[in-house]
């Protein structure tokens, strides 16, 4: 199985080991790395983009458990040098924390967070409405998040019983496979977008300042 390096580092770039390099049905090429700093498309976050040995990578998937990596052309089995795109990387990292303050200032006001989607211009949050929870507005969430922001709280990565979680500051720690800023302040500030309610789950839909 693929080490997962971005679990616990924020560098782009790895010396590392390609395992094995097969033929794919259409035509391309699913790379086995030893240790990859490539987040895999799931968990709602897209795929980090960037290179192995200056070949670009097309796709990034969680097949069975393990990260395959997925070109256009042959990589040779041995020692080899993986690159990630540091603009996309930083974006996806952005979205995805924002989406966790998010969460957190719902969870403050007594929702439950059940899903999140950091996609690039399709980001949202929803919660499910619990007893006695108190109302939630677009102000209410953006001005609760951008504090949260300003205050630049820390990044905390901890491994409980085999599962990765993440919190900032103090705030409630969630279960997360993702990439996250270092530090709150780097997400910048965000915008609620609109919040759509259905069935008693509430959708929030926001976005980072580009």
């Amino acid at each position: 199985m693929t080490q997962r390096a971005y679990y616990t580092s924020d560098e782009l770039t790895l010396n590392t080991h390609v395992v094995r390099c097969t033929p794919t049905e259409d035509g391309r090429f699913r790379v086995d790395l030893a240790e990859t700093l490539f987040h895999p498309q799931g968990g709602g976050q897209l795929a980090d983009q960037g290179t192995i040995a200056g070949i670009r990578v097309e796709e990034v998937l969680n097949i069975e458990g393990d990260v395959a990596h997925v070109v256009g052309q042959p990589v040779p089995v041995g020692s080899v040098e993986i690159a990630i795109s540091p603009e996309v990387r930083a974006l996806h990292a952005r979205l995805h924390s924002a989406g966790h303050l998010i969460a957190c200032v719902g969870q403050n006001l007594g929702w439950l967070p059940s899903k999140g989607h950091h996609w690039p211009g399709e980001s949202r949050v929803v919660f499910e409405r619990q007893v006695g929870c108190e109302p939630l507005t677009a102000e209410g969430i953006e001005a609760g998040v951008n504090a949260l922001i300003e205050r630049d709280l820390p990044r905390e990565l901890i491994d409980q019983d085999g599962v990765r979680s993440v919190r900032f500051g103090t705030l409630p720690m969630h279960g997360c496979g993702g990439t996250h800023v270092t530090s709150t302040g780097l997400v910048g500030p965000i915008k609620v977008l609109k919040l759509k309610e259905k069935k008693g789950l509430l959708s929030v839909h926001y976005d980072v300042a580009r």
